[in-house]
């Protein structure tokens, strides 16, 4: 069995006593495919270590996070394009909006977004969005910039259904992690109405793990525990999670 985690930061603090372990529990556990997003420069080299390290597993993306858009953005953007010029990355992410921290930088974080959009664009590249808190501003951004070479991954979608088919509409895949094992998750509600072609796992981790480690630091073997909740709402088995999953996270990411 082959799981694919679209979405993990190993390169996290948190996994500074025990990576090695980590990604290897993960791999132990049928993981074998790890997405990175970049959140800004100063995580660059790390990224670009852990992917000399393991060349056959992990796969980078390149962004700004919506969250680290401070008053050097701008240089922080042109630190994206010159990496997108001269390194090969699977996406660009990840990039959004993010209104739960800080709204006082809606405009800066709207220009950042459109911006990398338009890298991926330029690129040939799919995106990965992260949006909190704010559904109506990425969804007023990508109606701007929707249309042919719009596409990728709703990162750590937390929607409800008619979030989740407007992101469709916009030739988003669904990033399902561990809030869809949660008691007040929701999405376990509708996820049944979604077709399994436009899901993708994730962990998000070191961030949101779910049941039984919810409140504990999450990591990517337990994307496992993903499958296994989604193969209980499909009525499916666990390997058929596995392969339609690994399977959409290969047609947006082209591995």
């Amino acid at each position: 069995m082959i799981l694919t985690d679209t979405h993990t930061h190993l390169y996290s603090e948190e996994f500074g006593q025990d990576r090695d372990a980590m990604i290897h529990r993960a791999i132990d556990a049928g993981v074998t495919r790890f997405f990175v997003p970049s959140i800004d420069s100063s995580y660059t080299q790390q990224m670009y270590d852990l992917e000399k390290q393991y060349p056959d597993n992990i796969f980078l993306m390149m962004g700004l996070h919506p969250t680290y858009v401070k008053d050097n953005y701008r240089e922080e953007l042109a630190h994206v394009e010159e990496q997108l010029a001269t390194h090969k990355f699977y996406a660009v992410g990840e990039i959004g909006i993010d209104l739960y921290w800080d709204k006082t930088r809606l405009a800066e974080q709207q220009h950042a977004f459109k911006h990398q959009i338009r890298l991926a664009k330029k690129y040939g590249l799919p995106i990965n969005i992260h949006c909190r808190d704010a559904f109506d501003e990425v969804f007023e951004v990508l109606e701007s910039e929707k249309g042919e070479g719009l596409y990728g991954i709703f990162h750590c979608f937390t929607g409800d259904f008619e979030q989740a088919q407007k992101a469709i509409g916009y030739n988003m895949k669904l990033g399902i992690g561990g809030v869809a094992t949660f008691k007040n998750g929701r999405i376990d509600q509708f996820l049944k109405d979604i077709p399994l072609k436009h899901i993708v796992l994730e962990t998000d981790a070191p961030y949101l793990a779910p049941v039984p480690f919810r409140g504990k630091r999450n990591e990517s073997a337990y994307v496992k525990l993903v499958a296994e909740k989604l193969a209980s709402i499909y009525g499916v088995t666990v390997q058929e999670i596995a392969t339609a999953t690994t399977q959409n996270s290969a047609e947006v990411y082209g591995i």
